[in-house]
Parts: C-alpha cells; structure tokens; sequence
C-alpha cells in the first residue's frame, strides 16, 4: 500500500515536471516561430483557432456567471427608461397644455363677446347624434340654447345645461341648423351636419355665386348664433335631383373629433 502511494505521488510530480517543461518549451517555439518571417504567418494560423477557442470559452464562461447580475441590471435600467420617459411625456403635455392657453387667452381678450371656458369631458359614443359633454353648467352661467366655438371657428350649440355639466349639439349632427352666407358673394343657405367629416350647405338657388374655397360664416339670421362665426370652406358644389337648386359641400373649420376645450358665448 505505502509502496503505491510513493509510485502515485512520484507519478505526479513528473507530470508536473512535464507540463512544466511542456509549457516553456511551447513559450520558446512561439518566440521562435515569431522571429523567423518565414514561419510568422504559418505558425499565426495554427495558434489563430485554440486563442479563438480560449476566448470563446472565457467570454461564454463570464456571461454564465454574471448573467443574473447583467440581467437585474437590465431590469433597473429598463425601469429607469420608462420612468423618464413618463415623466417626458408629462412635460410635453405640460407645454402643449401652456401654449393652448395661450392662445385661449389671447382670443379672449380680443373676442367682441363675453366667453367662457369650459374643457371637454366626452362626446357622443353613438354613430346617429354628434354631441360633446362640458365640464361647465348652470352654475358657472351656461344656459340651453348658448353658441360654443372655438379660435378656429363654430363648433355648435348647449342643447341641455345641468348644474355643472352640459351638452353640446355639434354642427356635424344633422339635427343642426346654422343660417350661414358666403363671405364673397352674402349668397344665403343652411348648413347642417351630415354625421361625416363634412357639413352640407343647402337651398341655395340654382345659380348661387358659390365656388369651391369660398369661406361660409353665420348670417346672424338665427338668434342663437351671432354673425361673422366661421363654419368653413367650400369642398364642393353640386346640383340637387330635383334640379331646383344646388348645395355645397363644407369642409368644417374646426376638427371636431378632437377639440379639448371651447369657447361658450355669453350674451
């Protein structure tokens, strides 16, 4: 038994010896094989693929063992990202929101007529009525039957006034009726909505002096409404079946599917 052990450790010492002497050797033919030019790029390919092979492995081997702290990282930056990037778009609405009220105020003051301001809280979720509820009502003073626009133009008319909201008719609901005119001409007709992007101008006589971008205002005919009020511009001119009459097409001046705030007249 002592005899195989001393036979073992001798075993092993040589081995040392050997890898040892291995290594030194191997040393000293790469810095041989260095020297010589001839054998410089023939002895770079043959140690090319094991240094790929030990780099390889040491890469992998890092990844396996830092994955877990590489991934907890990732999640915190991530959160970090998101965090900032919140609190950007918190910021941008924050200026959209200034530069509104800025031009809210200065129409304001430059508005004829008493306003007040009321923010959009819903509209009409039904395809058969265009309407839009307020965050204002009878408590702030608004009234049934009161003209809401915007700086862009008409938007339409409070048709029910509770104590702090109220609803307002849009001019796309084809149960509004606006006396207008053109601008160009004082060509008089009615315009009303058509549930669509468009309103429709109709009874103009059959050859109304109407063309396609002329700018169509209230007339001032309805009480609700007062004169001047831009509606829009003229899309298109057409012939009605009956052949009496023309209408036209109304491209409205205010988009009304994203209005935030308006303007309600006071009279």
């Amino acid at each position: 038994m002592f005899v195989s052990l001393v036979l073992i450790k001798n075993v092993f010492k040589i081995k040392k010896k050997n890898l040892i002497t291995l290594a030194v050797c191997f040393l000293l033919l790469t810095l041989l094989l260095s020297a010589i030019p001839v054998l410089r790029a023939p002895s770079f390919r043959v140690l090319k693929f094991p240094l790929n092979m030990l780099t390889f492995i040491r890469r992998e081997a890092g990844a396996l063992l830092f994955y877990h702290r590489n991934f907890r990282q990732n999640e915190i930056l991530k959160g970090e990202v998101d965090f900032l990037r919140n609190k950007l778009n918190a910021q941008n609405e924050l200026v959209l929101e200034n530069s509104r009220l800025k031009q809210i105020l200065s129409f304001k003051q430059k508005f004829p007529l008493r306003l007040t301001v009321a923010r959009v809280i819903g509209q009409s979720p039904d395809n058969w009525s265009s309407s839009a509820i307020i965050d204002k009502g009878e408590s702030n003073g608004i009234r049934r039957g009161m003209t809401a626009i915007t700086f862009l133009g008409l938007v339409g008319r409070v048709v029910e006034a509770q104590e702090f909201t109220s609803k307002i008719m849009l001019i796309a609901d084809p149960n509004m009726g606006v006396s207008a005119i053109v601008q160009r001409s004082r060509q008089e007709g009615l315009v009303s909505g058509t549930l669509g992007t468009n309103l429709i101008m109709r009874y103009l006589p059959e050859e109304a002096d109407i063309k396609i971008s002329d700018t169509i205002i209230t007339s001032g005919l309805n009480a609700a409404f007062p004169k001047g009020l831009l509606i829009g511009t003229v899309a298109a001119v057409g012939r009605e079946f009956s052949g009496l009459s023309s209408y036209a097409i109304i491209r409205p001046a205010v988009n009304l599917s994203d209005i935030e705030e308006v303007f309600i007249v006071i009279p």
